[in-house]
């Protein structure tokens, strides 16, 4: 029996920083409820992605999708522009 690949994780953020060469800094908000009161605070998480084409603008909208390790610290990559910036 052949084993499957794992399902890979998908987030969905905005790029804040493209002044790396193939790189990207995507920010991903999400809200998470307060453990006592319930009140759902906003969290943000950088991650770096691979955007093999420099692509990416600051202010796109783009869906990431984790992969291998590329280098120290990057371990996503750019799967498609969502929306472009204004």
């Amino acid at each position: 029996m052949a084993e499957e690949r794992s399902v890979r994780k998908v987030r969905v953020g905005k790029v804040v920083s493209n002044k790396m060469d193939k790189t990207v800094v995507v920010v991903v908000e999400r809200k998470v409820p307060h453990a006592l009161y319930n009140k759902p605070l906003v969290t943000n998480k950088r991650f770096k992605a691979h955007d093999e084409k420099n692509e990416c603008q600051v202010g796109d909208t783009v869906k990431i999708v984790e992969t291998r390790p590329l280098s120290k610290d990057k371990c996503w990559r750019v799967v498609e522009i969502i929306e472009r910036q204004k």
